[in-house]
Formats: C-alpha cells, sequence, structure tokens
C-alpha cells in the first residue's frame, strides 16, 4: 500500500520482515497461506514466538509488559504478518480484556491477570452475545446473583469464538433486573473449568465448529472477579467494542487477501487474455483496492487518537461496516477469481489433507472462506446497528 513512511518507520518494516522470515515457522504459514485451520497448539506455539520477542501486546503500555507501539509501528506490523502468512493474534485476552483491567480493573487483577495473558496461562473467550441478545446486547438475560463473598451465575452465552479452548471467559451479566437494560449490567471474569460451565459446539456450513454456546447453572463466581463496579459493566463493555470494532476492520487480513486475488487473476484466463486484464474484473479490483487505501489511513488516525487516551466512538463504528465490506468484497472476487476450482468444498481442501488440490493455485479453501467470512458484517455488531450508531451520533435524533 502506497502509504508514506518516515526512515525510521522504514528501517522498523526492514526489522519485522527480519523477524517474521526468521522467526515465523514455515508450516505454519504455509497453512495460514493455504487456509487451513491451525490447532490451538499452533495459535499457542506463535503466541509464544511474540512474546519472547516482546512484540505480542503490542497496544499494552510498557509498564503491563507491552511493546507500547505508536498507531503506524501496529499498521506496519499488521500489514507485513498478512503478507507474510502469519497466524492472527487471539484478540481476546490482548486487544479486548487487556485494555479494559488496564483501565477499570483493581491493581490486584491487573497484577494477577495480565502476565498470564501474556504467557499464555489463560486462554480467554468473551461472553456477551445470547439467544436473543446479539446486536441488540442490552437485553441480555444471564442473571448473576450476589451470595455472600461469591456471585451465582445462571444463563446462556452464544457465538463463543474458541470457546472449546479457553479456560477463561470475560462475561457481561445482569446484576439488577429492575434497573433499565444498561444500567443493571456487571462485567464478570469466569473459570470455565467452575462446576456448572458446559461448552457445546455449533457445527458451521464449512463443517467446523469455530464457535460455542456456553451455559451457566448455578456458577458460583468469586466477587474480587467483579471488574470495575457492579452494574456499571455496560460502560466497560462499550469500551470494549470499540477496541474490537475497530480490529474487525481487519487492513492487515485485507491486503494480504488482495495479493492473493491478484496473484490468481494473473495466472487465470478471459477470453484468451489473463483475468487480471479483463476490465471488468479490474476495475472491481481497482474500486475495492482505493477503498482499501482509505480506509488504511482512516484506521491510523483513529488508532492514533486511542493511543493518545481518546477511546474511539462512532469512527470504530465506521471501520468497521467499511472493513467488513471490503474484506467481503475480496473473497468474492477471489471466488470469481478461481472460477470452477473454488466449487469444490471438500474436506480434503479445508481439513489439512496433503492431497494435491485439483488446480494449480490451491483455490480449495475459497470457498470456505467466502461462507466463512459473511458473518464478520454481523459479529461485533452487525454493520446494520452500526449505520443507525452513526447515523443517530453524527446526524442526531
Amino acid at each position: 500500500m502506497d502509504l508514506s513512511y518516515s526512515a525510521e518507520e522504514t528501517a522498523f518494516r526492514d526489522e519485522v520482515r527480519a523477524f517474521l522470515e526468521a522467526e515465523l515457522p514455515k508450516e505454519l504459514s504455509e497453512k495460514v497461506r493455504r487456509g487451513k485451520p491451525l490447532s490451538k497448539q499452533e495459535m499457542e506455539r506463535w503466541h509464544a514466538i511474540l512474546n519472547e520477542r516482546g512484540w505480542l501486546a503490542q497496544n499494552w503500555p510498557k509498564s503491563f509488559g507491552g511493546a507500547e507501539w505508536n498507531a503506524v509501528q501496529r499498521h506496519i506490523f499488521d500489514e507485513e504478518a498478512a503478507l507474510h502468512h502469519a497466524p492472527r493474534i487471539v484478540p481476546f485476552g490482548l486487544s479486548m480484556l487487556g485494555p479494559v483491567l488496564q483501565k477499570f480493573g483493581s491493581k490486584e487483577q491487573q497484577e494477577h491477570w495480565l502476565p498470564r495473558i501474556l504467557s499464555g496461562e489463560d486462554w480467554w473467550c468473551q461472553g456477551y452475545s445470547e439467544p436473543g441478545a446479539g446486536s441488540d446486547l442490552a437485553s441480555l438475560k444471564t442473571r448473576a446473583v450476589r451470595d455472600g463473598d461469591h456471585y451465582v451465575v445462571n444463563g446462556q452465552k452464544t457465538w463463543t469464538t474458541l470457546g472449546q479452548h479457553a479456560n477463561m471467559i470475560f462475561c457481561l451479566v445482569r446484576t439488577d433486573p429492575e434497573a433499565k437494560p444498561q444500567e443493571g449490567i456487571s462485567f464478570l471474569l469466569i473459570d470455565m473449568s467452575t462446576p456448572g460451565v458446559e461448552v457445546r459446539p455449533i457445527v458451521l456450513l464449512d463443517g467446523g465448529a469455530e464457535v460455542n454456546e456456553v451455559f451457566f447453572d448455578d456458577v458460583r463466581v468469586p466477587v474480587e472477579n467483579l471488574v470495575g463496579e457492579e452494574n456499571k459493566g455496560w460502560t466497560y463493555a462499550k469500551y470494549l467494542l470499540t477496541h474490537e470494532r475497530t480490529g474487525i476492520a481487519g487492513v492487515g487480513f485485507s491486503l494480504a487477501g488482495i495479493a492473493a486475488v491478484k496473484r490468481v487473476a494473473r495466472a487465470e484466463m478471459s477470453g484468451g487474455r489473463p483475468l487480471i486484464e479483463n476490465p471488468h474484473f479490474a476495475a472491481r479490483l481497482a474500486k475495492v483496492e482505493i477503498d482499501l487505501m482509505a480506509m488504511a489511513t482512516t484506521n491510523l488516525r483513529i488508532v492514533s487518537s486511542a493511543a493518545a487516551g481518546q477511546a474511539p466512538g462512532v469512527e470504530s463504528s465506521m471501520l468497521k461496516v467499511k472493513g467488513t465490506v471490503i474484506r467481503q468484497e475480496i473473497n468474492d472476487l477471489a471466488r470469481r477469481a478461481a472460477g470452477v476450482y473454488a466449487m469444490p468444498f471438500t474436506s480434503e481442501a479445508l481439513e489439512g489433507s496433503n492431497a494435491p488440490l485439483p488446480d494449480p493455485h490451491e483455490a480449495g479453501p475459497v470457498a470456505a472462506q467466502y461462507f466463512n467470512n459473511r458473518k464478520i458484517s454481523i459479529y461485533g455488531g452487525s454493520n446494520e446497528i452500526q449505520r443507525g450508531i452513526i447515523a443517530k451520533t453524527v446526524l442526531g435524533g
């Protein structure tokens, strides 16, 4: 992407490239490039490599063990990591819970939980959405009733990404059913090995089960696991969601996706010429590239503001909408570029078989990625809801 960088930033990019080329395990990079699912152990391996280098918690202050990178450094790393097909950094502990604890958690909570996020001792998942309380999150029903030194939690969470790997879950729970919806919610940290917690997989269209239902049946949670004040959880939830929605923009993923589309389009033929020379296809590709450049610039500006202590507001909703629309457009271009090679929807293409794929571009996972990424315009607050937030905030009403 043709953005202007200083000599210092260019040197940092060179440092990141050298690190990725030397330290990113080739077998992990190859699985990511081919669209294969990674195991928990493989994700933890990359987590540990980054942590050893001190590059895991990129947006954390150094006082909490983070890299304390500025917005441009984070943008450069995300871009290079995507182009080198590095595994994504699982965001729930690092990018979501971590900032909440640093801003609202007690000193004891910070000292206990933050080092465990970095070491990988705890794998966190997010307990927000419920049946009937997704984009309308304030209508959640999961209850937490104070009983001495514990809260007793009953209810259900759904669409819990990678919950099958997690040992901890941060949850929004209703602690005052008589209050207005947003005013009776608290933010709890729950050990998933506690009696009464049950995780059930949700099988998706591609046959995978990266999301889950989590059930709570009289689960006892120590009071010291309450973050901040009781009934103030909505404030903490909104703060977390602004970080999540900014991350969902996925600039790095989109850059890597465009590079892959171009690679396939140069090889595939259309009317006796490479597909990339087809005027209609080239125009769609150019439009999405221009949109991505504009979004990348906006993302840098917003992340810079956040680094200066300003929590992103409606801007994070704008990034979420635009970022997911761009990624879905790239997925569609990839599917069209692969043509008939995107049609197979086989376990061999998706589940890591060593059997050769039926095309020279390894397009087997294209269909799975296309279908799986239909969700990104829904999770983190659907795009329809985000457009409503944007309209209300900017236009009033």
